[in-house]
């Protein structure tokens, strides 16, 4: 059974917060010092193992975290208890951010994926006494959720408008983006759930994608072979967000 993260706290490594030197989150380490330091005594370093949850739909926000590595996969679960995937994160942001907003409860649930990795999780007690405290602080947390809307909403517009292929395509960017190397280890079924559709029409879509030589498919993983071309494919609906980011956060 999947374990929350929130359990897995007990397990820090560690009895303190690292310095903003030493912190693997990009977001963190983008952060104005005084506005770190207010968070780095009541941050804990946590392992974050694939397929634990983040976070539960429609339950309490009690911590926030802050992806060292690996990624977390945002997913709308419907009532009738189907799940597809609307964004992705990994060390350049952090899940938990609706809390910003007035909102004390998961609206969708966070799920590890990829490699094993580790996160910077703190209370939402202590963050909003640190938001309190500094405003840059809450100015760039929500620099970054709104560059996360933004690519929730290309989301929506890449399940509207684009094949299969395209809409793989760029899940496979976002994916790219987010680990070392360009292998990445996920299957079939993994993105079939992502997208929210067949597995046979994954299995067409990476042929297709195999047949132009983006990427290379093999048991269990995909590797990158032409990222300039894959970008090219996915068309309009990666990128955007991508450079709202750097530009929100990295100028």
């Amino acid at each position: 059974m999947d374990q929350p993260l929130i359990a897995l706290a007990k397990q820090a490594i560690g009895l303190a917060g690292p310095s903003q030197d030493d912190a693997g989150n990009l977001l963190l380490r983008a952060l104005p010092g005084d506005a770190y330091a207010l968070l780095q005594p009541h941050l804990r370093r946590v392992k974050m193992a694939s397929g634990s949850r983040l976070g539960e739909s429609g339950a309490e926000i009690e911590q926030v975290c802050f992806p060292e590595g690996g990624i977390a996969g945002f997913v709308n679960v419907l009532p009738d208890d189907r799940r597809v995937a609307v964004g992705l994160l990994g060390r350049e942001g952090f899940a938990g951010w609706p809390a910003l907003m007035g909102n004390d409860r998961w609206p969708h649930e966070v799920v590890a994926r990829g490699p094993d990795a580790t996160a910077l999780e703190i209370s939402v007690v202590y963050l909003h006494r640190a938001l309190d405290a500094s405003p840059m602080l809450r100015e760039m947390l929500l620099r970054y959720a709104s560059a996360f809307v933004l690519q929730m909403a290309e989301t929506i517009a890449s399940n509207l408008l684009q094949s299969v292929a395209q809409r793989l395509a760029r899940w496979l960017l976002l994916y790219h983006d987010r680990i070392e190397g360009d292998d990445l280890a996920i299957t079939h079924d993994e993105l079939s759930a992502m997208l929210g559709v067949r597995r046979a029409s994954i299995t067409d879509a990476l042929h297709q994608l195999e047949g132009s030589g983006t990427i290379r498919s093999l048991r269990g993983r995909l590797s990158i072979r032409d990222r300039t071309a894959l970008i090219v494919f996915a068309d309009t609906t990666y990128g955007r967000a991508e450079a709202e980011y750097e530009r929100l956060i990295r100028s």
